[in-house]
């Protein structure tokens, strides 16, 4: 009894030691390696700060100013960045799988070698965000500015980019099986070495004289056309 006692306060201890240390993550500021799972960190000011490495797991980080921040290596999976700005931030490397960016800014940003599977863009901007061997399968970029951006040797297998404006985006060795095109802008894009794209991805795409694609793929009868047409 006496043994089982003992048992009992000890792992009671431990919880009570490891308890307030997680808490006490969240009062922290911007640091490599900082721990803020679960925090809450809206409307912050952290431009060019280093979170290099930091486990920001499930933070909600929604209108933040991170632009030029480092979140090399971190782990943002399931992180709340709504209308977040993270223009020329570095992400080389971030896991942000199933996270939800919708409307946030990354125009310049470098997410080389980045997990985004199943993260959530919508109406996200990307331009001239740099994407390179980048796993970005079942991410959902509708309507997403994607102007420029660099996608090759990304993975974009079964990705959701209807009505994306992929306009002189960068797709070499980009793997775009069951990608949805609906409405996609592809004016200008040159997906001649793109993987996995079939005829059928192409219908009710837009792209004109200026959109290059893969050997055996032809124009479908919608091009080409001035717009894809944007409903707000």
């Amino acid at each position: 009894m006496n043994r089982r006692l003992t048992q009992l306060l000890a792992t009671l201890a431990l919880i009570c030691a490891v308890a307030p240390a997680s808490a006490a993550d969240c009062n922290r500021g911007p640091a490599p390696a900082v721990d803020w799972s679960g925090c809450v960190k809206m409307n912050r000011l952290m431009a060019g700060r280093d979170f290099h490495g930091a486990v920001l797991v499930g933070v909600n980080l929604t209108n933040s100013d991170l632009s030029g921040a480092d979140l090399s290596g971190a782990n943002l999976s399931k992180a709340i960045l709504g209308r977040t700005l993270l223009s020329k931030a570095n992400l080389k490397k971030a896991d942000l799988t199933k996270a939800t960016l919708e409307r946030a800014n990354l125009r310049d940003a470098d997410l080389t070698s980045a997990q985004l599977v199943k993260a959530e863009l919508h109406r996200a901007d990307l331009t001239d965000a740099r994407l390179v061997g980048g796993n970005l399968e079942k991410a959902e970029f509708g309507r997403a500015s994607l102007i420029n951006a660099n996608f090759a040797g990304a993975s974009l297998r079964s990705a959701y980019m209807a009505r994306a404006d992929l306009r002189y985006a960068q797709l070499v060795d980009a793997d775009l099986k069951d990608a949805e095109l609906y409405l996609a802008d592809l004016r200008g894009t040159d997906l001649s070495q793109a993987r996995g794209l079939v005829q059928a991805q192409l219908v009710d795409t837009c792209g004109d004289n200026t959109t290059r694609l893969p050997s055996g793929l032809t124009p479908p009868p919608s091009w080409p056309c001035s717009s894809p047409g944007s409903e707000n």
